[in-house]
């Protein structure tokens, strides 16, 4: 599955947080898990299998609620049960339609 989500605090614990440096511990968490990832401005991607997938979201999640009293939590996913590296082929897929 590929995953799409974004997590970041609502408010934070300190008023003179960053919010880009909350987010970092949330971005932190999945670069840190070894999965398939992309971040954009927007959202962070994540391929894997669901359980994998669903506790880096998770974890991510928590690590933003650490510093934060109030988080807001986006997610999309793609579950296609034996493909692999859609991550990128979805991407390609594309610009072979842009192309031609």
């Amino acid at each position: 599955m590929i995953a799409a989500f974004s997590v970041a605090p609502t408010t934070t614990a300190n008023s003179n947080a960053e919010m880009s440096d909350v987010v970092a511990r949330a971005v932190r968490v999945v670069r840190d898990s070894g999965l398939p990832h992309e971040t954009n401005a927007m959202f962070t991607l994540v391929e894997g299998e669901w359980d994998e997938v669903m506790d880096v979201i998770k974890r991510a999640t928590e690590a933003v609620a650490e510093v934060a009293p109030r988080v807001s939590l986006v997610v999309k996913a793609d579950i296609r049960p034996g493909h692999t590296d859609m991550l990128h082929q979805k991407v390609e897929s594309l610009n072979k339609h842009l192309e031609a």
